[in-house]
């Protein structure tokens, strides 16, 4: 659960960093969303590969990793940056509420076993979430749904799996065998920016380059490793649940470093309370249920 809390806050900043200075509506020169994608991976493969097993790993164990990464994080930000051509930050995070039912559902599928009275509880953080982010959206809202629902499906799917396929694999550390997740997420980066990518747009600013070292060391080399280790550690009610904290998170931070006003202060609390009171039951129906 520590390690979910940790990456959630790491995560925080970094939503608002991508949307006011990488590839948001308002951004001055927006950088190649793929060519973003190529570094961020690239940079968090460099940071694992020191630690990788190249021999004596299952190669149904890596390919597993490297299809999982090119799912979870290649495809999911191809789509996620695309929506930030359509939407505004506030939307890009409101439309991200449903990745706790993609989380939940999917695992369910996995292990065979569909655990109803987990939804209740996963539907009130989604409520909890709405209730903050609520508003207008713009007119381009139907595209960017689109593009932010693909993201959330990849996300969520990713997750799972990498909980259900690390199962099998306890006995093994993760920081051996994590860098060919990254390797997959880098395949799918390489491959949209040569095929969709504009050389022309990249980082024209040093603060744009910053950005994307600590993007690729620190909220992707450092962040995916724990979330996922983190997932692997959590019941998939808990999972799914947490990937909606992030979103009072990130509202706080946009406050307190870019200065942006928290509008209709009463629904955060009440959206930030209903994320909380939906932890809190679902670790009573654990309690009850007496397993995870």
């Amino acid at each position: 659960m520590r390690y979910l809390v940790i990456v959630s806050i790491i995560w925080a900043f970094s939503f608002p960093l991508i949307g006011h200075y990488l590839v948001g509506r308002s951004v001055a020169h927006p950088v190649d969303s793929y060519f973003i994608i190529v570094v961020r991976f690239g940079l968090a493969l460099l940071v694992f590969a020191p630690f990788m097993r190249w021999r004596g790993v299952d190669m149904k164990l890596k390919c597993s990793l490297i299809a999982i990464g090119a799912v979870q994080i290649g495809i999911m930000y191809v789509c996620y940056y695309q929506s930030f051509k359509y939407l505004r930050i506030h939307e890009v995070a409101l439309f991200t509420i449903f990745t706790p039912f993609y989380v939940s559902v999917f695992y369910d599928l996995c292990m065979r076993n569909m655990r109803w009275r987990y939804l209740p509880s996963i539907a009130l953080a989604v409520l909890g979430a709405y209730i903050i982010k609520m508003g207008d959206v713009s007119d381009d809202f139907l595209v960017g749904f689109l593009w932010i629902q693909g993201a959330n499906a990849c996300f969520g799917i990713g997750q799972s799996a990498y909980k259900y396929v690390m199962q099998s694999y306890g006995h093994l550390k993760q920081e051996h065998i994590f860098g060919y997740f990254y390797v997959g997420a880098l395949c799918v980066g390489i491959v949209s920016f040569v095929i969709f990518g504009n050389a022309q747009n990249l980082p024209r600013e040093l603060y744009q380059w910053l950005i994307l070292i600590y993007l690729g060391v620190i909220a992707s080399g450092l962040g995916y490793f724990l979330w996922n280790r983190g997932a692997c550690a959590v019941d998939s009610g808990v999972l799914a649940i947490m990937n909606n904290v992030l979103i009072p998170l990130a509202i706080v931070a946009n406050y307190l470093v870019w200065g942006e006003k928290i509008e209709h202060f009463g629904q955060f609390c009440a959206g930030s309370s209903l994320i909380l009171i939906s932890l809190w039951w679902h670790y009573k129906i654990i309690a009850r249920q007496g397993r995870k």
